[in-house]
């Protein structure tokens, strides 16, 4: 069996299950096999069925021999299986256990499963370990979680090619003066390059979502960007979001911020139309 570890923590916030568990599902799996996995669409699982979009993912992720592969949400191996094929290791991480199970076997007595290691948890509560590139079908609960942890991860990894729901994958790579313009795309922009890759049909995913789903590939600035990252994201928070008074502000800069906004008359709707030039400019003002 490939390298199965476990994490602590769910989105529940629950224990999740140890590996020792993973092989309690077998004769669930084995018994539901002729009907294929339940999903659990609580925990965003529709996994993607169409062999090629699975091929054209990866191979906009620009593989090499040497490369570690990160992989988030990887359901039953669909994607998983074709990064074996090109990258030295995969990491694997994966919130459901019985979808875990399955995935290992998959690679049960093969080649791959040496190179296969899976990670049982919540991604976004789990230290993840060095990895050249990330591909993911992600869960859409954890979509906007799992950009701001990718914002601050060291080492820099090479590039991230990610699926999203088409309206999130998009605010993305939102322009000023756009509706989906929003601290999101000013964030993602200032620490990646963001290019739209392709829209991908509901009807290629088994359980179908409700909408339909695109592909960014994402490589981050190097050398990032030299902000103090609280205060250059609590800019973006009160100036998108004026009149939120709840906004959390651990390092007490709201008043900081506020003076700025106000100092150069910013008003929110003024906010949507700034390019990040702009608000690096104002970012300046707190130095």
């Amino acid at each position: 069996m490939p390298k199965i570890k476990s994490k602590k923590l769910g989105y529940d916030h629950k224990e999740a299950q140890s590996s020792s568990k993973v092989a309690s599902y077998s004769s669930k799996n084995n018994a539901m096999r002729a009907f294929g996995p339940l999903f659990n669409k609580e925990l965003g699982q529709h996994i993607l069925k169409n062999p090629l979009i699975a091929q054209g993912i990866v191979d906009k992720a620009g593989l090499r021999t040497s490369d570690v592969a990160l992989e988030v949400g990887p359901g039953t191996g669909n994607l998983t299986m074709k990064l074996l094929e090109k990258a030295k290791k995969v990491v694997a991480v994966e919130m459901d256990p019985r979808l875990a199970a399955e995935l290992a076997k998959r690679v049960q007595g093969k080649p791959e499963q040496k190179r296969l290691e899976i990670i049982i948890g919540d991604v976004i509560k789990t230290e993840l370990p060095y990895f050249d590139i990330c591909i993911s079908n992600t869960p859409f609960q954890i979509s906007s979680p799992l950009i701001f942890k990718f914002l601050e991860h060291r080492p820099l990894f090479r590039c991230a090619v990610l699926m999203f729901q088409r309206e999130f994958a998009l605010r993305l790579i939102a322009k000023p003066g756009e509706s989906l313009y929003c601290r999101l795309s000013v964030n993602a922009q200032m620490f990646f390059k963001i290019d739209h890759i392709m829209k991908v049909g509901k009807n290629n995913f088994k359980p179908p979502p409700q909408v339909d789903a695109s592909v960014v590939r994402m490589e981050p600035r190097n050398p990032p960007p030299s902000v103090d990252f609280a205060e250059w994201d609590g800019l973006l928070r009160i100036a998108f979001n004026r009149k939120n008074k709840m906004v959390e502000d651990p390092l007490n800069i709201k008043q900081k911020v506020q003076n700025v906004l106000e100092s150069i008359a910013m008003a929110e709707t003024r906010a949507a139309k700034i390019d990040l030039d702009g608000f690096l400019k104002y970012a300046d003002l707190f130095s």
